[in-house]
């Protein structure tokens, strides 16, 4: 219960008041006390001093006692107050009192000795003194000596004043006292009460609300009732709120967006510690690295990444202190990674981890092959020309020939290969300006039936020299496709021109047309040596041959399918390939009805 600040309010306010009233009560009673007793000496030495020791004669008090007696009824006196005259000659008998019981006397059976005999040595004595154990209060006796005109004690005033009354008004005073401080104790819980309320209510309100916002409940408002701290706390508590969620709002925005970015980027990430512990990685990384979250779990750094390569390995890139740094692995699928870290340093600037970023780089190692073995290539085949032409020109230049048909038929060799040179030549123009998107085409509603019949008429020659069997397929109605009809017309050609390359003499090669509902379907089918199957995927590339020195041979420039491709696929249009060793190839060309340019 006392934890409550609540309750510890209402025990400090209940505590402060009742050690104030405590206080103000004992110096009031006190004060009370001290003030009735002054009094009642005050009165006793009056009444000795103005009153008695007028009527008193001064000398012989025993002779004169019943006059003294008189003047001492006659003297007003307060209820309580009790006044005797002793003579101090004649063994203190009481010749007067108030109290008429003890008159003539002995005073010593009635009153304190020693007060009597500091008395009658001219000293006034004061004691108070419980005179009966049934009594709860004392009786204060003040005793005056009386003295004659040569300064002796002759008579002794022995004044005694009950005090009960005195205590009685006092107790009644305590206990009025006390019942004030109940009741102002019983005011104080109640208003501590009100007062800790005032202050606790909105602090539990607070309470709350902050709890709410732990776990996640934003919306929370306190309510203002005052302009007090307790009212600055909840203005404030409300600025903080409406901060924070704007702040939270923010940074979950940039997370969001950060995330977006991390788990949708082309290249794979991973973040770790010192300890090789993995603290983040996106998709991507999985993708790229074929593995299943199962694979990952309970495993380091090293068990994933170090066993590609050493540069990579974690505890090697400690041991040199390194920044960053860069490395080239293959994974097993043949997939080929660049693996780029950097150092993840914390808010106080330290290195804390790495990160490392995975590009799949395959297409471009693929290219960059591509583009060693093309320079390869052009140089092969620009090279065989021009050293054969260099060589018989020498060899002309010389004068070794004497002989004027040898010499024809070496210039004949040299216009040969500079033909031969001057087609590789156009033909990678006429590649660079596909690429380029150079070209300009003439794209014009034709009737494919006609067509691809005009072209099997402008090649039935070269069939015929081969003696090869040709037949072709075609439907009855037209088929319109937009074309350019002059490098579609190359593009067909040169498909059928390989065809009867490698197609062996008496050999068959067939040309159908079909269409359904949105494409034109032209095949080119042959019964000749056919194509491995390692090599289909990529006789389309440049400079590709499947077989080098029989294909240079028969005068071939490795462009044709490439330019082919290149012509189908500015069409909208698509080429497939099937084929089988030594048992044909088939073409399949593939055009929109519908394309329009």
């Amino acid at each position: 219960m006392f934890s409550s600040i609540r309750w510890r309010l209402i025990t400090i306010y209940f505590l402060l008041v009742f050690i104030a009233m405590v206080i103000v009560g004992v110096f009031i009673t006190n004060q009370f006390e001290t003030y009735y007793l002054n009094k009642v000496r005050d009165d006793l030495r009056y009444i000795s001093n103005n009153t008695v020791k007028k009527f008193l004669p001064e000398e012989d008090l025993s002779e004169n006692y019943k006059n003294i007696q008189k003047d001492l009824y006659r003297t007003p006196l307060s209820i309580g107050y009790q006044i005797s005259i002793i003579d101090a000659e004649n063994d203190f008998k009481i010749i007067a009192s108030t109290n008429r019981e003890i008159e003539n006397l002995y005073a010593m059976d009635f009153f304190d000795e020693y007060a009597m005999l500091s008395a009658s040595t001219g000293k006034i004595y004061e004691k108070d003194i419980n005179e009966d154990d049934m009594k709860k209060y004392r009786v204060k006796h003040m005793v005056f000596p009386y003295e004659d005109e040569k300064g002796e004690v002759i008579g002794i005033i022995y004044c005694k004043a009950n005090l009960d009354e005195i205590y009685n008004i006092l107790d009644n005073s305590k206990i009025i006292f006390i019942k004030a401080m109940i009741v102002g104790l019983l005011v104080t819980v109640v208003l501590g009460f009100l007062v800790s309320t005032s202050i606790t209510n909105p602090i539990n309100d607070v309470t709350k609300k902050a709890l709410k916002m732990a776990k996640g409940d934003f919306d929370q408002v306190v309510e203002v009732r005052s302009d007090d701290e307790i009212g600055q706390l909840g203005r404030m508590f409300n600025y903080l709120t409406a901060k924070l969620k704007q702040t939270l709002s923010e940074i979950s925005s940039e997370k969001g967006k950060l995330d977006a970015i991390i788990n949708h980027m082309a290249d794979g990430l991973l973040a770790v510690d010192f300890s090789g512990q993995i603290m983040h990685l996106n998709p991507r990384f999985m993708q790229m690295m074929c593995l299943e979250k199962s694979e990952i779990e309970g495993k380091k750094y090293d068990d994933i990444m170090g066993r590609y390569s050493e540069k990579i390995k974690l505890s090697n890139i400690i041991k040199n202190g390194l920044e960053s740094g860069s490395d080239i692995i293959e994974i097993s699928n043949g997939t080929v990674i660049k693996v780029s870290f950097v150092s993840l340093r914390d808010s106080q600037k330290e290195v804390a981890g790495i990160i490392l970023v995975l590009q799949d780089i395959t297409e471009h190692q693929k290219l960059e092959n591509m583009r060693k073995e093309f320079v390869a290539n052009v140089s092969h085949e620009l090279k065989t020309p021009i050293t054969t032409i260099k060589s018989y020109a020498e060899t002309i230049l010389s004068g070794a020939v004497d002989d004027i048909e040898l010499q024809n038929q070496f210039l004949k060799v040299i216009e040969k290969e500079s033909d031969r040179m001057a087609m590789i030549v156009k033909d990678l123009l006429k590649l660079s300006k596909l690429d380029n998107k150079n070209m300009d085409w003439n794209f014009e509603p034709i009737d494919a039936v006609g067509f691809i019949s005009s072209i099997a008429k402008k090649l039935s020659v070269a069939f015929n020299e081969k003696n090869h069997t040709f037949r072709y397929i075609f439907t009855e109605e037209s088929i319109i496709v937009n074309m350019d009809s002059h490098k579609m017309e190359q593009a067909i050609q040169n498909i059928l021109t390989n065809c009867i390359k490698y197609t062996p003499d008496g050999g068959e090669i067939s040309l159908s047309l079909s269409r359904d509902e949105a494409w034109a379907h032209i095949s080119i089918r042959d019964n000749g040596m056919g194509i491995p199957k390692e090599s289909l995927p990529r006789i389309f590339e440049r400079f590709y041959r499947v077989d080098k020195a029989r294909s240079r041979d028969m005068g071939g420039t490795g462009l044709g399918l490439s330019i082919t491709k290149h012509i189908i696929e500015e069409h909208g249009g698509m080429i497939h390939v099937e084929s089988e060793l030594e048992k044909g190839s088939t073409f399949i060309i593939s055009i929109p009805t519908s394309h329009t340019v």
